[in-house]
C-alpha cells in the first residue's frame, strides 16, 4: 500500500488492483467453502449486505449522498433477512457463516432411530381426502418451487375454496430458497392473499385440520425438531403437519432434505406417501377433482 502511494504509476495501480482482487477471492472462498447448502442462502444474504455496506462506505469516500443512501438500504435489508433466517433455523449467524454444525438446542447423544414403514397414496385416494375434508392447509417447500407446481395448485385452490372447504396456505420462514419466495410464487399464480398464512399464525390450527398436503418440503415440517433434542436440527421452528387428521406428503422420494436428516412425519401412521413430480401430481390431482366435480 505504501508503494502504491509512493509511486502512482499505471503498474503499480494494476499491481495493487490484481492484489486486491485474488485477495478478496481467497477470502470470499474460505467464507464460503465450508458452509453446507442448506446454509447458503443465509451466506448469500450477508454478502449482500457486505456490498451494500461497501457502497456506503463509498458514498461516504465520493461525499454521494444517493450511494450512501442505497448502500445503507441494500445493508441493512441483507442483515435483516439474514437475521430472519437464522432465527427461523435456531442458529447464530456466527455458527452459520463459521460452518457449524447443528442448531443451539442439540443435543450431545445420538439422534433417535425411526422405526416403521411408510404408507403410499395414489391419485384418487388424495382426491377422496381432499373433497371429504372441511379444513386443508397445503405446506409448499422448494419441491414446489423447481417443479412450478404453483398454478394447479392455485387452481385446486380455487376449486375447492368454492367448494365451500377451508383452504389455507402455511408458510415456513426459510421455505424455498429465500424468505418471501413462496409467498411471491404462489401470488404470481393468483393465490389470494388472505389465505396465506405464516407458520406462527396457523401452527396451532393442525389439529383441527383434516387434511394437510406438504408439497415438496422437508426440513421445514420435520418433528424430529421438537421431538427429538439429539437431532442437528433440535429447537428448529416447524410446522406442526403430523398433529392434522391426515397428512399427505407430496415428494419424489423419501430421501432427506438439505439438513441431510431422516423425518419421521413420513412413517407416522396418519401420514401417506404421495410420491412422483409435483407439477405432474398436482396436474393429476386437479384433473381427478374436476372429474370428481364433474366440471
Amino acid at each position: 500500500m505504501g508503494y502504491f502511494f509512493n509511486a502512482p504509476s499505471m503498474a503499480a495501480g494494476v499491481g495493487m488492483l490484481s492484489a486486491i482482487t485474488a485477495g478478496s477471492g481467497i477470502m470470499g472462498y474460505t467464507l464460503t467453502a465450508a458452509i453446507g447448502g442448506a446454509d447458503m442462502p443465509v451466506v448469500i444474504t450477508v454478502l449482500n449486505s457486505y456490498s451494500g455496506w461497501a457502497l456506503c462506505a463509498e458514498g461516504f469516500m465520493l461525499n454521494n449522498s444517493l450511494m450512501t443512501i442505497v448502500g445503507s438500504l441494500i445493508g441493512s435489508s441483507g442483515a435483516i433477512l439474514s437475521y430472519i433466517m437464522c432465527k427461523a433455523m435456531n442458529r447464530s449467524l456466527p455458527n452459520v457463516i463459521l460452518g457449524g454444525f447443528g442448531t443451539s438446542s442439540t443435543g450431545t447423544g445420538e439422534a433417535m432411530a425411526i422405526e416403521g414403514t411408510h404408507t403410499e397414496i395414489m391419485t384418487d385416494g388424495v382426491v377422496d381426502a381432499l373433497v371429504n375434508a372441511k379444513n386443508v392447509i397445503v405446506v409448499p417447500g422448494y419441491g414446489l418451487c423447481a417443479a412450478r407446481a404453483q398454478y394447479p395448485v392455485a387452481e385446486i385452490a380455487d376449486l375447492l375454496t368454492k367448494k365451500g372447504i377451508n383452504f389455507r396456505f402455511g408458510i415456513h420462514p426459510v421455505a424455498g430458497r429465500m424468505p418471501g419466495q413462496l409467498n411471491v410464487l404462489l401470488a404470481e399464480a393468483g393465490v389470494p392473499y388472505d389465505i396465506v398464512l405464516e407458520m406462527d399464525e396457523l401452527n396451532d390450527d393442525f389439529p383441527d385440520t383434516d387434511v394437510v398436503l406438504v408439497i415438496g418440503a422437508n426440513d421445514t415440517v420435520n418433528s424430529a425438531a421438537e421431538d427429538d433434542p439429539n437431532s442437528i436440527i433440535a429447537g428448529m421452528p416447524v410446522l406442526r403437519v403430523w398433529k392434522a387428521g391426515h397428512t399427505i406428503v407430496m415428494k419424489r422420494s423419501l430421501g432427506v432434505g438439505y439438513a441431510a436428516v431422516d423425518n419421521p412425519v413420513f412413517f407416522k401412521p396418519n401420514t401417506s406417501m404421495y410420491l412422483g413430480d409435483a407439477k405432474k401430481q398436482c396436474d393429476a390431482l386437479l384433473e381427478g377433482l374436476k372429474r370428481h366435480y364433474g366440471e
